[in-house]
């Protein structure tokens, strides 16, 4: 239990000794973090609901989650060291994806739009937040082909981060605190309306046949009136 108590300190100790011999910690101050690897989005269409958009956010830096899970009050603020760095540990993970505080976060910083109307979202809950990520799903009013999808994940911690986003079609694009809103095309709409522009035309060939039976028909008839007259 001593040992326990006492690990926190002497990692602190240990940490500011090494800044102090200029040797490198594994620790990265949270303002630096920004410039080291981004954080990224997945955007994609449900592939069976065509009015539903799907968008997987995973974290850069495993100390950028701690980082955050500590902003949004889960962590303590004692998981910072008195540099202002964070150190992950797999039990973070496991606090900061079962929080309403961390689903109520990523809502409010990811939202998505189709023809000026919200989608609603929810959020799945995580199953590997830190290997894996964790996925929304936002469900628009009607089956869509394009949606504005906006992204500000930590850029309110530190404007310096940024995110990049991939898409279907192999669309990417980079999201910052200046862009924070981006245009997808995710072609619903275009499947749905060939699957009714099929529908349409077989009944349209469908009818075809219908009409060239039924006037086959009349003409055999005439033959026949014609021959009994004859």
């Amino acid at each position: 239990m001593v040992l326990h108590l006492l690990c926190p300190v002497l990692r602190t100790l240990a940490v500011v000794a090494a800044i102090g011999l200029g040797v490198g910690v594994t620790a990265v101050p949270a303002q630096a973090h920004p410039f080291g690897d981004p954080q990224t989005v997945a955007v994609s269409l449900d592939p069976a609901r065509s009015d539903v958009v799907r968008v997987r956010w995973k974290v850069g830096g495993l100390d950028d989650l701690t980082l955050l899970g500590v902003a949004l009050g889960v962590l303590p603020q004692s998981r910072k060291l008195l540099d202002g760095a964070t150190f992950f540990e797999p039990a973070d993970a496991m606090a900061i994806g079962a929080s309403a505080e961390f689903s109520g976060y990523l809502l409010r910083q990811i939202q998505v739009s189709t023809d000026g109307l919200s989608c609603a979202g929810i959020v799945e809950a995580p199953k590997e937040l830190a290997r894996t990520g964790v996925d929304l799903a936002f469900t628009c009013p009607e089956p869509i082909a394009k949606a504005d999808i906006t992204v500000r994940t930590l850029t309110d911690l530190n404007p310096a981060y940024r995110t990049l986003a991939t898409g279907p079609n192999g669309d990417r694009t980079v999201y910052s605190a200046g862009k924070d809103t981006h245009g997808w095309s995710l072609g619903s709409v275009t499947r749905a309306h060939a699957g009714r522009s099929a529908a349409i035309q077989l009944s349209a060939v469908a009818g075809g046949v219908v009409l060239v039976g039924a006037a086959g028909l009349v003409v055999v008839r005439r033959r026949r009136r014609q021959e009994v007259t004859a």
